[in-house]
């Protein structure tokens, strides 16, 4: 299991209070009983818990996978931003 798939799995053991045995990555969202309201609410708790901000796009993920996936991503890709020096940091510290 991927480090994304247990956090989320404790939000969904958590917030849905399904059974740990049945958070698979390929099991299907649907099937956890998490419609497309739910997957909103879900998506906002991940924005949350992972400290990433969502894109306005709606994005489908009919498995677990396919949420760890995005998340994964959107992890690597604003964490690779954020450790891109803005330019008043650079001026801050060319100023010593």
């Amino acid at each position: 299991m991927t480090h994304t798939l247990e956090r989320l799995a404790v939000i969904l053991t958590r917030e849905y209070r399904l059974a740990p045995e049945r958070l698979s990555a390929d099991a299907a969202l649907d099937s956890l009983g998490i419609d497309s309201l739910g997957t909103v609410e879900l998506l906002w708790i991940v924005e949350e818990e992972f400290g990433i901000k969502l894109p306005p796009d709606p994005v489908e993920l009919p498995t677990l996978g396919d949420l760890v996936l995005f998340v994964d991503a959107l992890v690597a890709q604003q964490r690779g931003r954020a450790a891109t020096p803005d330019q008043s940091a650079t001026s801050a510290l060319s100023a010593r």
